[in-house]
């Protein structure tokens, strides 16, 4: 799994009918920044408002997921997040013309064609990653259906279905790493049976439906003339199957589990709405829109439980963002007063550094001999230094900037630091830049407990 963040490098647009609203609608992908996520934007309403991709905006689960903020509602937006998980896209702006992105031919693939060609962006951010660390359980007993899922440090999915079918019998679908998404399970289309088809028309849904964007599965014997009747409603001169039961005019599956494949695509659209990547092992038994957003919501309130403990993560083999070189380049300190060590992650909102503490720190030997604790004052500086590079990033030429400590509030320090640790520190703005002041709060992290925290106020000052 990708440990950046991504974007496309250029806008692309695909074009077709809704499937339930059927009205016809030009999607366009654009590039957005770090920590944007995904956003929906119907440039056909007046102010062309935005609609954030999350589950608490989920308004309507009528064989889809529909979106709503604002008045501005989307329709079916699945297949479209499962794309851009699918590639493990973090930043995009969804623009449309119309309420619901174009079906295609029921599945992802195009989407996933257009974004390839568009071009893939790798973005000064580390991805923020979900890390499920208990077991997550959702269960429907009426309709026999289950969801869970359980800590793993990847995503992997695996769904069941069972229609109590002769034509489809129980399947099983699977993905073991989401970059096998765009080969083994975008193409995959939606399906529906014979006995809905007539009921979903009535409820005024998939106006845009058609034997090319969809799998028709006729579960049942065709009486005479009924075929007829179906070639009407679905608008079209003529429609067949051989066999008494079987796939309406004849239509051959991409695989023999389609279907299974194709839930699993919808768990992963659906799934996207949690907001942020997940790391977890999911297992789902006759999922649906209904029980992939109850599930999805159970999730994001673990992450909201979990939010004031997230420590941020180091893993030591990657690349930093910015070296102690680039460092030294944006900011005034030299030895012995240069706190920071690496950059791990630089959004516009928020950094991670790292400063790894030795014995030869030059005030060791002088606080407290004998037993050396670094200076809370020093773990304040270096915590400021990482807050710094934060707010030198807010301007094109940041090595024609000081950035200045002008105010402290609300400092606390929790426990020691000693030598051999490694103090990861997090600053992000609490409020924004206003003639060059902007308040920032800074935690420092040794082995995952805070060991220290303040707000602070800095000053940004163009060099004479």
């Amino acid at each position: 799994m990708n440990t950046k963040q991504q974007t496309i490098q250029k806008a692309v647009s695909v074009s077709g009918v809704g499937l339930h609203t059927g009205v016809s609608a030009t999607m366009t992908f654009l590039p957005a920044p770090t920590n944007h996520g995904y956003k929906f934007q119907r440039i056909d309403l007046p102010g062309q408002p935005i609609v954030d991709a999350d589950v608490d905006n989920v308004v309507d689960l009528s064989r889809g997921t529909t979106i709503e903020q604002s008045g501005a509602r989307i329709h079916t937006v699945e297949h479209t997040l499962a794309a851009l998980v699918g590639l493990q896209l973090d930043n995009v702006l969804i623009q449309l013309d119309g309420p619901e992105p174009p079906i295609m031919d029921g599945s992802s693939i195009q989407f996933i064609d257009a974004l390839r060609d568009a071009g893939i962006e790798e973005q000064n951010a580390t991805r923020n990653y979900f890390e499920v660390s208990e077991y997550v359980h959702y269960r429907n007993a009426e309709k026999d259906i289950e969801l869970a899922a359980l800590p793993l440090d990847d995503y992997r999915l695996t769904v069941m279905v069972d229609y109590n079918s002769r034509v489809i019998s129980s399947q099983h679908a699977y993905l073991n790493d989401i970059s096998q998404f765009p080969e083994q399970i975008a193409n995959c289309r939606t399906f529906v049976f014979l006995h809905e088809l007539e009921a979903l028309y009535k409820q005024n849904l998939i106006k845009g439906g058609d034997l090319t964007n969809a799998i028709v599965i006729v579960d049942r014997e065709v009486k005479d003339g009924e075929l007829d009747y179906l070639a009407d409603l679905l608008h079209k001169p003529k429609v067949s199957v051989n066999k008494q039961e079987g796939i309406l005019n004849n239509l051959e599956l991409h695989y023999p589990n389609e279907m299974a494949r194709h839930k699993l695509l919808d768990m992963v659209g659906d799934l996207a709405l949690i907001g942020r990547p997940i790391k977890a092992q999911i297992l789902a038994a006759r999922p649906g829109h209904a029980a992939n957003v109850a599930f999805a919501k159970k999730i994001k309130k673990l992450i909201q439980k979990n939010a004031a403990n997230q420590v941020p993560k180091y893993d030591s083999t990657q690349p930093p963002v910015l070296d102690i070189n680039r460092i030294s380049q944006l900011l005034p300190h030299r030895y012995p007063f240069q706190m920071i060590d690496k950059i791990i992650a630089l959004d516009e909102n928020s950094v991670v550094g790292i400063k790894n503490v030795t014995m030869n720190e030059p005030y060791f030997p002088g606080h407290f001999p004998g037993n050396p604790v670094m200076p809370g004052v020093m773990q304040l500086e270096a915590m400021a230094q990482t807050g710094g590079i934060l707010v030198l990033s807010t301007v094109p030429d940041p090595e024609n900037y000081w950035p200045f400590l002008v105010g402290i509030e609300n400092c606390r320090f929790r426990r020691n630091v000693l030598p051999g640790d490694t103090v990861i520190f997090r600053c992000e703005f609490t409020s924004p830049m206003k003639r060059g002041i902007v308040k920032m709060q800074g935690r420092g992290y040794v082995s995952n407990q805070l060991v220290c925290e303040a707000d602070m106020i800095a000053s940004l000052v163009k060099k004479k």
